[in-house]
C-alpha cells in the first residue's frame, strides 16, 4: 500500500524536509528489521540481572499489600496468573502478530491497525494484549472474536513463558511501552519489535533519557513511527540510529467516525437534556475534576444537564457522594436503567465502561477531563470528530500534538481554571453560533489527519513474516 501524501502533507504532520537524527519522509524504507539481541555481551547481562533484582525485592517489600489484595479481592486472583503468563492459549496454524496497548485509549487507538491487518494479511492471527483491567475490558467488548491477553510482569522467566506460548512473529507496541526485559526478550527470539502511533512526553523523554546509558532500550526497536515530527525528535535524541524513525500521523484520527452522531434513544431518555437545559459532557475525568466542573457549570448561570463519565468507572460511587456534598444530587447509569425514576435535577454519572463516544453525542460543550489536574489530559479528537464544541485545562502534555491541532484550528477553548471554565461555559451557552462553528472546524481538522493508517500499514508490511 502507497503511502497517501498530498498537498496538505504540512497539516498532517508530514514534510519531506530532512532533520538531524531523523528522516520525516515516509516514501523511503529504513533499515531491515532487527533480528537478534543488539546489545549482547557480560554487562548487558548483569544490568538485566540486575534489573531483576530489583524488582524481586520490590515485590517481596509489597508482599503483605499483595497479599492482603490476593485475599480480598477476586479481581486480583484473577489478574496474578495473566500477568505471570499462566494460561496463555497456544497458537495454532497461523503466525501471530501481537499488539499491545497499555490501557483504553492505546487500545482504541489500534482499532485501524488490527481491522488493516485482518483484511490485507488474514494468514496471520492478532493477538490483543494490555495491561490495565478497563484496557482488558475495552479490547475484549471492540475486539470479541480475538485473543485477548494481559501484559506479562516484566521478569525475565514470566516474560520468556509469555514469548513461548503467544510465540508472535512481528509485536505492535501502540504509541510506547518499554521494559527493559520484554524488549530484550523479543529480540532475542528474533521478532521485530515495531512502535506505532509512538509519542513520548517531555517529562518521559527525560526519564528514559536517564535511563539510557544503563538499558538503551529504544535501540531495540526495529521500526518507530511517531505521530508527529516533535515526537520523533525525541524519539531521535534516545536512538542509536535514527533512520529507523518515520513520521507517519496520528492512527487514532482513522478509526473515528466524523460528523454528528446522533444519540441512542436510551442514553437521550436517560441522560439528555430536558427542554430549554444544554447538554455539557465532562468526559474521562479525575478527581477532583467532577466537583470542578459541577461547580463551574452551576457558576456560569445556564441552565446545564451536567453528564460526569469518570475515567475509571468504579468511582462513580464516590463521585456521586461528593457531588452530595456540595448540594447537586446524582444518579447513576446503571440505577437508571435499572429503573430507578429520572430526578431532573441531578448530575449524571456515568459508571460503565465503553459508553463515551454514545455520550459525546448528547452533549452541546465537551470538557475534556484529565486537564486540570497534572495528569496529561484525555483524548480530545473524540469529541471533535463528532463535532462538538471542546474545552480542556492547561494540562494537556499526554495530547500535546491533538491539542495543537485543535488549537491551531481555533476549535478547543483553554481554561486555566475553575473560575475560567465557569466563565468559558457562560459564554458559550448563550452562543449557539459559536458552539456550531467551533464544532464544525474540529470535524475538519480531525478529517484533515487522515491516512496515517496506510503510511504505518506500508512501513509495517518488511516487519511481517512472509505470506503463508
Amino acid at each position: 500500500m502507497a503511502p497517501h501524501l498530498d498537498g496538505r502533507r504540512e497539516a498532517r504532520g508530514i514534510v519531506n524536509a530532512k532533520h538531524s537524527g531523523f528522516d520525516a519522509r515516509t516514501d523511503t524504507p529504513p533499515a531491515a528489521p532487527i533480528r537478534g539481541d543488539p546489545h549482547g555481551g557480560a554487562r548487558d547481562a548483569l544490568l538485566h540481572a540486575a534489573y531483576d533484582l530489583l524488582l524481586l525485592a520490590a515485590m517481596v517489600v509489597a508482599s503483605p499489600w499483595l497479599l492482603w489484595r490476593w485475599c480480598s479481592s477476586p479481581g486480583f486472583r484473577r489478574l496474578v496468573p495473566a500477568r505471570l503468563a499462566r494460561g496463555l492459549p497456544a497458537r495454532g496454524a497461523r503466525r501471530r502478530v501481537l499488539v499491545h496497548g497499555v490501557s483504553v485509549g492505546e487500545v482504541k487507538a489500534a482499532q485501524s491497525i488490527i481491522r488493516e491487518l485482518e483484511r490485507t494479511r488474514p494468514d496471520l492471527e492478532v493477538v490483543v494484549c494490555t495491561t490495565t483491567d478497563t484496557g482488558e475490558a475495552m479490547a475484549r467488548r471492540t475486539y470479541p472474536h480475538l485473543v485477548v491477553v494481559r501484559f506479562p510482569i516484566d521478569l525475565r522467566p514470566v516474560v520468556r513463558r509469555f514469548l513461548r506460548d503467544i510465540d508472535p512473529a512481528c509485536v505492535v507496541l501502540v504509541e510506547l511501552e518499554v521494559w527493559p526485559n520484554f524488549l530484550r526478550e523479543v529480540n532475542r527470539c528474533d521478532v521485530p519489535l515495531v512502535v506505532v502511533n509512538g509519542r513520548i512526553t517531555e517529562r518521559s523523554h527525560r526519564r528514559y533519557g536517564r535511563a539510557r546509558a544503563l538499558l538503551p532500550a529504544f535501540d531495540r526497536l526495529s521500526l518507530l513511527l511517531a505521530q508527529d515530527e516533535d515526537y520523533a525528535r525525541r524519539f531521535a535524541s534516545l536512538c542509536r540510529d535514527g533512520a529507523r524513525i518515520r513520521v507517519t500521523g496520528n492512527v487514532k484520527v482513522d478509526g473515528l467516525k466524523t460528523g454528528r452522531v446522533l444519540p441512542s434513544e436510551e442514553l437521550a431518555r436517560l441522560l439528555g437534556p430536558a427542554p430549554g437545559e444544554l447538554c455539557l459532557v465532562a468526559g474521562s475525568t479525575h478527581e477532583p475534576e467532577e466537583l470542578l466542573v459541577a461547580r463551574a457549570a452551576r457558576s456560569s448561570a445556564a441552565a446545564w444537564r451536567i453528564v460526569l463519565v469518570p475515567r475509571h468507572p468504579d468511582r462513580a460511587p464516590q463521585v456521586a457522594r461528593q457531588l452530595a456534598e456540595i448540594g447537586c444530587a446524582a444518579q447513576m447509569l446503571s440505577e437508571l436503567r435499572r429503573g430507578i425514576a429520572p430526578d431532573p435535577r441531578a448530575v449524571r454519572v456515568v459508571d460503565t465502561i465503553g459508553e463515551l463516544e454514545g455520550v459525546y453525542a448528547l452533549a452541546d460543550v465537551v470538557v475534556v477531563g484529565g486537564s486540570f489536574v497534572p495528569h496529561g489530559g484525555q483524548n480530545l479528537l473524540e469529541p471533535a470528530a463528532q463535532e462538538r464544541c471542546v474545552v480542556h485545562g492547561p494540562h494537556m502534555w499526554n495530547f500535546a500534538a491533538e491539542t495543537r491541532l485543535l488549537q491551531r484550528g481555533e476549535a478547543a477553548l483553554e481554561a486555566r481554571d475553575e473560575s475560567m471554565l465557569a466563565a468559558t461555559l457562560g459564554v458559550l451557552a448563550t452562543d449557539p453560533g459559536r458552539r456550531a462553528a467551533m464544532g464544525e472546524r474540529a470535524r475538519r481538522a480531525v478529517e484533515l489527519q487522515r491516512g496515517a493508517t496506510g503510511r504505518t500499514m506500508a512501513l509495517l508490511a518488511p516487519c511481517l513474516p512472509p505470506r503463508s
